[in-house]
């Protein structure tokens, strides 16, 4: 019996297939595949998506870490295009099988880690997204504070950095709550909204200074290669984990994709040059205070406090929709998912919403960002390594070992192939705990620490080879002919 059919690359389920899972315990309407007319994503539609996430205030923030750390400007700008250049890789990996099969990320790990192994990877895709959203929300919430403490009286208000820290965060969770697909219409124009406003500060910085300022001349600190590398390789993880959560869970939004040339084109575009041009802004506009106001500002919200009060409004406007951009899109969606993924006939997407809300607040975003030592290191560095085996085991679970064949339907079948023993993968979960180990057990090691200091790589590396090793033969791989028998397809459309 065909119950699913491929046309122009994407996957759908026939009608028989719809049947067969729709009363699944693993089957929502969150989680279920997309049908046809929902792959409406277009390239503008992934780049906006993108734009709208990397123009936010820890971007804005992460070159200023990277020169605090002792590099200059443009090998702390480089460093940062790099490493997303890099992470880019397994996004667009993992984005094929988002594109082609319609899955989300939750129902998506149930291939490699079975129905019950998959809460692994979600809960902790999940538990990274809250941290991220309690961070975006710290800095929106004390950006605000300080743009209303510039406006007077605020700031002789008890405990008002925390008030505007809660009602931010109120604010966030509120949209959230009302579901993803507000994420497509509000990235829209966002985007080009935000593009302005970044460039029209950029633009005010270098006029007002009369040129780019003394720190885009300023030398590197790092006076020898040793010293430059011991840097540089944890900042490029850093630089790397800052979008591998995205790398895990973009079939949440892949699922959505017109074609699979829309979300490669958006997503290649997009990432790479909007993390570096804000990036950039964020330095060049912090060496323009050195000139203005005789030091370096790298608070968006402390500059804005010092202009009038139109434009104090509007930028604080700006940073309100930066913020939200980001948090509704990368780091809503997945917690929720995960949440869903966990009780999917009694959780619905709003009430992870909630739930990852107050995870945030658990997770103290407040000493993350106490200082730019505990943000590159202790917190992008130690996810970084947590996730990149999960990356691993994603990409070849789909490319080397599935070969990009998928049973739609087996996916919400509690003991069907995809459940392996007792809903568990047991290769997947070695997989996962040798490349997380090995990292860890470098660190510990003299002359071994370049391995931590490249975690994600290598934990990406290490059991992406382990994974594909442990997995030959299974019994829930299909061969071709398998997935001919189940797959009907559109006229003229040709296996693939």
């Amino acid at each position: 019996m065909k119950t699913q059919v491929e046309s122009d690359g994407i996957v759908t389920l026939t009608k028989d297939g719809e049947k067969q899972i729709r009363n699944s315990p693993l089957y929502n309407d969150g989680l279920r595949p997309t049908n046809r007319e929902e792959h409406n994503w277009t390239t503008y539609n992934f780049a906006s998506l993108w734009i709208g996430m990397a123009i936010c205030l820890p971007t804005y923030a992460m070159a200023a870490g990277l020169i605090s750390l002792g590099m200059n400007w443009w090998q702390a700008i480089l460093t940062i295009i790099l490493g997303n250049c890099i992470v880019l890789i397994p996004i667009l990996l993992n984005s094929h099988a988002g594109t082609k099969f319609g899955i989300p990320y939750p129902v998506y790990a149930r291939l490699w880690f079975g129905s019950k192994g998959a809460h692994i990877p979600a809960v902790a895709r999940g538990l990274i997204g809250a941290g991220w959203f309690g961070i975006n929300c710290w800095f929106g919430g004390t950006a605000i504070d300080t743009l209303l403490q510039s406006l007077g009286g605020w700031g002789s208000i008890p405990g008002h950095t925390w008030i505007a820290f809660f009602g931010f965060w109120a604010l966030n969770v509120w949209i959230s709550y009302r579901g993803p697909e507000a994420i497509r219409r509000m990235e829209f124009w966002a985007a080009p909204t935000l593009i302005i406003m970044g460039l029209a500060l950029l633009v005010w910085a270098v006029t007002k200074a009369g040129g780019w300022g003394p720190m885009l001349s300023a030398p590197s600190k790092l006076t020898t290669t040793a010293d430059f590398l011991k840097v540089f390789f944890p900042a490029l993880t850093g630089a790397i984990a800052f979008w591998s959560t995205m790398a895990l869970n973009i079939p949440d939004f892949c699922r959505y994709a017109k074609s699979q040339k829309a979300q490669v084109i958006g997503q290649s575009v997009a990432l790479p040059t909007t993390m570096g041009g804000f990036s950039f802004i964020g330095v060049a506009v912090a060496s323009a205070t050195v000139v203005i106001y005789g030091e370096a500002i790298w608070d968006p919200a402390a500059v804005l406090a010092k202009f009038s009060p139109l434009a104090i409004f509007l930028g604080t406007l700006g940073i309100i929709l930066a913020t939200l951009t980001t948090n509704v899109a990368a780091n809503v969606v997945a917690p929720a998912r995960a949440v869903e993924n966990l009780a999917p006939r009694r959780m619905s997407f709003g009430a992870g919403a909630i739930i990852t809300g107050v995870v945030a607040l658990l997770m103290q975003p407040w000493y993350i960002l106490e200082n730019f030592g505990n943000y590159i290191f202790l917190w992008l560095g130690t996810y970084g390594a947590l996730l990149g085996p999960i990356d691993g085991i994603a990409i070849a679970d789909y490319w080397l070992v599935r070969k990009r064949r998928i049973h739609l339907t087996e996916l919400y079948r509690p003991d069907g192939m995809y459940s392996y023993k007792s809903g568990y993968n047991m290769r997947a979960i070695w997989a996962m705990l040798i490349g997380i180990a090995v990292p860890f057990v470098c660190k510990q090691i003299p002359g071994l620490t370049i391995v931590w200091d490249n975690a994600w790589t290598c934990g990406l590396l290490i059991s992406l080879v382990v994974y594909t090793w442990l997995m030959k033969d299974n019994p829930s791989l299909m061969s071709a002919a398998d997935y001919e028998n189940i797959t009907a397809r559109s006229a003229g459309q040709r296996a693939s």
